[in-house]
């Protein structure tokens, strides 16, 4: 165990270049899309993918969800006051999604707590004085998903003051998205990161799997915690302290609470999660952050495909849970 103290985290792709078979070839394609970069690794036998045509899917998905962007579809939904709106087929995926995770996480993961996100400083505009109790009641009339209708293309309002985002998936949504690209090329073996989400297909040419370092909090010198293999799988980690305010002296994290209006105050202070899809991996991490951490392990347990890793804080000490599944990820070299 390591006694709690300043630290930071990240998943570290580990893009080692080996000597190739002779009939594959490795591919790298590297860039910069919603707000932060992405990386592409692939082997074939010449090159398919292109870099021009990975900016392009991610400005798609950009125009459909970003709610910097005034005419994207997210933002022309949370323009309307209880109108409806026609969704393309992007943001139709998330939203569907986004339903089935809200119903599973009894309400713990909603898109539409936009707005209490913003009241407590975490938007786009800067907060000088945190909220009252009386403000937050108020702003809990506008949040929950149970105001919102879904039907085939259309999103629809059943109450004023409704806004959505979804950037808690949209990263883990678009890996899954230039996978199903690069698959539909195509090419078998590769992995592709955005912003710390990834997701691994096939196996490299020597036929060893991917393999992704989780930095362990409190490592000198970048030291990885465990090594993990994956192989047609997704990884994400979402981390409590990375975006956090002072309030009332004490740290208040970037995750609020959609039935309570107030940030959670869950001891877990990062949550790695491997998925079949690296939309589900990234909306169950920001749902675990939430739960106590023997909570957080059964409900993982209790779901098939999915394996968690868990760093929490107890008594200033930080410890780490696991789900049942997670030791066969870890490699043993």
């Amino acid at each position: 165990m390591i006694r709690l103290k300043g630290f930071s985290w990240a998943i570290v792709c580990l893009f080692i270049t080996q000597n190739a078979f002779a009939q594959q070839s490795q591919f790298q394609i590297n860039g910069f899309a919603q707000g932060t970069t992405y990386a592409i690794t692939y082997y074939s036998s010449k090159e398919i993918v292109i870099k021009k045509e990975i900016d392009s899917l991610l400005v798609d998905i950009d125009q459909s969800m970003s709610i910097y962007k005034r005419n994207s579809d997210i933002s022309n939904f949370n323009a309307v006051e209880t109108d409806c709106i026609v969704v393309d087929s992007y943001l139709q995926d998330v939203l569907r999604f986004a339903f089935k995770t809200y119903k599973e996480s009894n309400g713990l993961f909603d898109i539409t707590v936009k707005p209490l996100v913003s009241l407590w400083g975490f938007g786009p505009e800067k907060v000088i004085n945190y909220p009252d109790s009386a403000k937050v009641s108020e702003t809990l009339n506008s949040v929950g998903m149970d105001k919102l209708v879904f039907s085939k293309n259309k999103l629809c309002k059943k109450a004023k003051g409704i806004s959505i985002d979804v950037n808690g998936i949209a990263q883990g949504y678009s890996v899954d998205v230039v996978a199903k690209y690069l698959s539909k090329r195509g090419i078998k073996d590769y992995i592709v990161e955005i912003g710390g989400e990834v997701v691994a297909r096939g196996v490299k040419p020597n036929q060893e799997n991917f393999r992704i370092a989780v930095q362990r909090p409190g490592q000198e010198n970048n030291e990885t915690n465990y090594i993990i293999e994956l192989k047609n799988k997704a990884i994400t980690t979402s981390g409590s302290y990375e975006k956090f305010r002072m309030y009332k002296s004490q740290k208040i994290s970037h995750h609020i609470n959609p039935k309570t209006g107030y940030p959670f105050t869950s001891s877990i202070l990062s949550a790695t999660v491997i998925a079949n899809t690296g939309m589900e991996s990234d909306a169950l991490d920001n749902v675990l952050i939430a739960m106590h951490p023997d909570e957080a392990i059964r409900f993982a347990n209790s779901r098939k495909k999915i394996d968690i890793y868990l760093i929490y804080e107890e008594n200033g000490i930080l410890k780490e849970g696991f789900s049942k599944g997670f030791s066969k990820y870890i490699s043993p070299n």
